[in-house]
């Protein structure tokens, strides 16, 4: 069975562009995905990026344009501007990563959720209630929210150091086993073809 290393941030905006096609595209070729939250200014740090805030105003103007094309093009509901964003992703982060170790629910839908609640839903991530729900929703039991923050924690930061070395520099972010590389939302399908060989 194929493996994809799934980067992402839970704060960004193209990762919630991706929707649950690489789920499906998992489900269609036989593939296992793990996924790997990180702090996406962190790799920015590490790698010779810059936040969006940092960018001159052409490429935060731009960025904007090309957001709002792609969720036309997409058919889904965007906020370009939502009311909490940045927030803390940690916690969020971590949840994820419980939630994957623990099993029981759809580790796709709750990702997805918890980008939707930032992009679509106007909801902070950081707040207990909003990643219970998230859980909730994806078929996880809600106490995962409140255990396992240390290991989640190391995880997260492992996740970091992992990306830096497989040359991970922006989200989403796809590695397969075989060490090809795949970045953004619109490689979904090129990453398909290569797991279909």
């Amino acid at each position: 069975m194929a493996t994809i290393d799934y980067y992402f941030s839970t704060l960004s905006p193209y990762a919630y562009l991706a929707g649950t096609r690489l789920e499906a595209v998992a489900t269609r070729q036989n593939a296992q995905i793990n996924y790997k939250p990180l702090d996406i200014m962190a790799l920015f740090g590490r790698t010779g990026g810059t936040s969006p805030k940092e960018r001159h105003v052409s490429r935060q103007e731009y960025r904007l344009i090309e957001l709002e094309r792609q969720a036309t093009k997409l058919g889904m509901e965007m906020n370009l501007k939502p009311a909490h964003w940045p927030t803390n992703a940690a916690p969020s982060s971590y949840a994820i990563l419980a939630a994957q170790s623990a099993g029981g629910g759809d580790v796709g839908a709750l990702v997805h959720g918890l980008l939707r609640a930032v992009w679509a839903e106007e909801r902070d991530i950081a707040q207990d209630d909003v990643i219970k729900s998230c859980l909730e929703s994806a078929g996880f039991d809600v106490a995962l929210a409140d255990s396992g923050l240390l290991a989640g924690a190391e995880k997260y930061a492992q996740n970091l150091e992992d990306a830096v070395k497989a040359g991970v520099f922006g989200a989403p972010f796809y590695v397969t086993d075989d060490g090809a590389r795949f970045w953004g939302q619109d490689r979904i399908e090129d990453l398909e073809q290569h797991l279909a060989g």
